[in-house]
């Protein structure tokens, strides 16, 4: 699979390949030398009231998972990283890295699901 998402607090590994934050502000307690970045796209991460309304409650998981993918589909520069990040896929693995500390019900899990499917 040529896309794959991590912790942004997990370590740097070689076999990351290219790594893109995926958040909108940058993660408490991680320097820019330790974070290893190839690019930060802000862009792609959530508004920040689709952010501030999720909140990282479980229960409303699927309703923004929704609201991301047309965020997603309505923003012309997030269309213009994404083809740019499939681009990269092509040659090497890309690292979707985020901060949240729920491994499974994130933007970067959503944003993963987007990259497959689309």
């Amino acid at each position: 699979m040529p896309f794959k998402i991590k912790r942004i607090y997990e370590d740097y590994e070689p076999t990351d390949g290219w790594r893109v934050l995926v958040d909108r502000i940058w993660p408490r307690g991680v320097s820019k030398e330790e974070a290893r970045l190839d690019a930060w796209s802000k862009e792609l991460a959530p508004s920040t009231e689709l952010r501030k309304w999720f909140g990282h409650i479980p229960e409303k998981y699927n309703e923004f998972r929704k609201r991301y993918y047309k965020e997603l589909d309505n923003n012309p520069e997030a269309q213009r990283l994404l083809t740019d990040l499939r681009s990269k896929s092509k040659d090497n693995v890309v690292t979707l890295l985020y901060s949240a500390k729920d491994t499974e019900r994130n933007q970067a899990v959503v944003l993963l699901e987007y990259l497959e499917k689309k």
